[in-house]
């Protein structure tokens, strides 16, 4: 996308912002939408959740810019699942299972560095970048292998957007462009691998459903969230761009009705506009302010009312100074504010609610049309009734 089609579609964004303010109105679906409780704390449907939608569709697990160098590796643990992400000698990032191929002991802790090789702690069988299995303690005393058939389990993996996306099942077939379809357009003008990593943070939140529901819409901000986010953003404002399961969210900046005393060609949209972009299932993309992001992974834990969300704080640069850094570690504990006491907070009593049996069903409001469009699609992968697969229209 050029500089100036680029300008044109926040120009246009703004535009659609500004006219919801004007008549204080927000986009909305067609109608309500009813969902059972069930579909929040059924142990059966969840873990088929979890296999359907986490297992077997395209998860972004890092960031480009974890790993700017070859050698340089990310592993960490998603669903139970230990991972060893690293690029490779080309530059390629490749994605294996962290267990040793002689008796499953993990080749490294949980964490990013670089290395050369990765060698097991337990008996030295060592791998280099690709996977391949390169050298063995005392094989003379081992026995005979072919080392072609004890390479590390690959997963499925492909860099794009500036983020790294994997498939936690082996053997199974990577499209991220046909995954991300034109969302994969929206995604490349973040420029994500040109900004600055500040910080990685990790949460534990409220179930899965309960967590991702708060992350898609604004109904909720000038209540909640009048001591931080809320302070910038008008409540119950939304603008959606729905890319089948993707989702582009704008909401207006407190700023927003200054366009109002503006000539179009003065403005500069980008100040008065906050886009999220949300990819299915659980990667959100805040542009909160304009030289600070916020990027959130949230995944399931083991059990329906758990969830670990790792956060990322990024800079457009690097602080130059203390006053610079200052301004990032005020950005940081902003949106940590935001969603853990804040968000988190409501989410966890959610939670307690729905064990408790207080509601049978909860109702989406036409202006909530991003969590509607989100449980269409969780529907969709694993739907309650595996025989019946629906494509949301």
């Amino acid at each position: 996308m050029t500089t100036q089609s680029r300008h044109e579609e926040m120009m246009g964004l703004a535009t659609r912002a500004l006219v919801h303010f004007q008549e204080k109105t927000t986009d909305m679906a067609p109608g309500t939408m009813q969902q059972p409780v069930d579909a929040y704390i059924n142990n059966d449907r969840y873990q088929a959740e979890r296999e359907r939608i986490f297992r077997q569709l395209p998860l972004a697990l890092a960031l480009t810019l974890e790993l700017p160098e070859p050698g340089d590796y990310k592993a960490m643990t998603i669903l139970e699942t230990p991972i060893i992400i690293c690029r490779n000698d080309d530059g390629v990032v490749k994605c294996f299972l962290n267990a040793c191929r002689h008796r499953g002991a993990r080749l490294c802790d949980d964490g990013t560095s670089s290395s050369r090789v990765f060698s097991c702690p337990y008996h030295a069988w060592t791998y280099d970048r690709d996977g391949a299995l390169v050298g063995r303690y005392a094989a003379e005393t081992f026995g005979d292998l072919n080392h072609t058939d004890y390479g590390l389990a690959e997963l499925p993996c492909e860099e794009r957007s500036g983020l790294i996306w994997v498939i936690l099942t082996p053997n199974t077939k990577i499209n991220i462009d046909e995954w991300l379809g034109d969302f994969a357009t929206e995604l490349e003008t973040l420029s994500l691998k040109d900004w600055h990593l500040h910080e990685i943070r990790e949460l534990d939140g409220p179930g899965w459903k309960v967590t991702m529901d708060g992350y898609l819409e604004a109904y909720h901000h000038n209540l909640v969230h009048g001591k931080t986010v809320g302070q910038h953003t008008v409540g119950n404002l939304l603008v959606l761009d729905t890319y089948g399961p993707h989702q582009r969210l704008t909401f207006g900046r407190k700023t927003l009705g200054e366009l109002d005393d503006q000539e179009k060609s003065e403005w500069n949209p980008g100040q008065h506009i906050r886009l999220i972009h949300s990819c299915f299932p659980n990667l959100s993309i805040s542009g909160i302010l304009g030289d600070h992001c916020l990027v959130s992974q949230i995944f399931p834990g083991p059990e329906p009312d758990s969830t670990r969300t790792i956060q990322f704080i990024l800079a457009a640069k690097a602080p130059a100074n203390d006053a610079e850094r200052e301004t990032t570690e005020n950005f940081s504990a902003m949106v940590l504010q935001a969603v853990k006491d804040e968000d988190y907070r409501i989410g966890f009593g959610i939670q307690q609610a729905i064990n408790a049996g207080a509601n049978q069903t909860f109702t989406f409001g036409r202006n909530e049309p991003a969590v509607q469009n989100y449980h269409k699609w969780v529907d969709h992968f694993a739907p309650a009734d595996a025989g019946h697969r629906q494509k949301p229209g």
